[in-house]
């Protein structure tokens, strides 16, 4: 399915606090699992549908000592906009998935059918674009608006950052492009993005070096494109973000 990445996991892995740059939808199929994440702590179990937005800070965890298994679709945020739209009739409306974890079983039957149509080998556009409707439809809310506080220059000092991950700017530098002191820029920055500067450049490095793999390029040519000290240290940060290595990942794309 077209803007989606299909996600299958049975895994006891704690994951750290990280982000998706994609909208996930998905079901608990066995075990427990919890996180934290920026709507409030998740506490998910076997039929529940689970959700994600981009940026959103989050870790995970399974419940008791046993592994959890659970599918996850991840969707551009191009697709969840357009259905968005057409959910609003013509409006202008941007959605966001309200709650991070739903308890209701016609809407878990609506995402699994997401899920088996997403991931046909006969994929059929027609049932694929019914099912996306039908699934999103009671879970997409307005977004709402929020007086973030934050001056524009912090925005700009975050785009240092997001247009090139591989470069280390140093907090004074960061701190100047915004205006504030280092300590005033530190804790605002962490306020708007829930992670602290060196936290969130780590996660743009990930997500980047996913990007580069899904190219083609080598792990260890991505770890040095992403500026990680060496490929041993992209892997275990992709392992605690992704829940498997760059090779496994880099295999699974086929």
């Amino acid at each position: 399915m077209r803007g989606t990445q299909a996600i299958v996991a049975d895994s006891s892995i704690t994951f750290g606090r990280h982000t998706h740059e994609q909208f996930g939808i998905g079901l608990m199929d066995r075990g427990g699992h919890k996180s934290a994440s920026g709507r409030g702590l998740v506490e998910a179990w076997p039929g529940d549908v689970i959700t994600v937005n981009p940026g959103e800070v989050h870790d995970g965890a399974p419940i008791g000592c046993t592994s959890r298994s659970w599918r996850m679709l991840y969707f551009e945020p191009s697709i969840i906009a357009e259905a968005a739209e057409d959910i609003a009739e013509g409006g202008r409306l941007k959605g966001e998935f309200a709650s991070p974890v739903v308890r209701d079983g016609q809407q878990a039957s609506a995402v699994r059918r997401l899920f088996d149509v997403a991931t046909s080998t006969a994929p059929n556009s027609l049932q694929q674009d019914e099912a996306l409707l039908s699934a999103l439809g009671p879970l997409l809310q307005p977004i709402q608006p929020r007086l973030s506080g934050f001056p524009a220059a912090i925005h700009s000092a975050r785009a240092m950052m997001d247009d090139d991950p591989a470069t280390a700017v140093p907090l004074p530098v960061l701190a100047h492009e915004a205006g504030l002191s280092q300590y005033q820029f530190l804790r605002a920055f962490t306020r708007m993005t829930g992670l602290p500067p060196h936290a969130y450049l780590v996660q743009r490095r990930i997500h980047l070096a996913r990007t580069l793999l899904r190219r083609g390029m080598k792990p260890a040519e991505a770890a040095a494109a992403c500026g990680f000290a060496d490929q041993s240290h992209m892997t275990r940060l992709f392992v605690r973000t992704f829940g498997l290595a760059p090779g496994a990942y880099t295999k699974a794309l086929g």
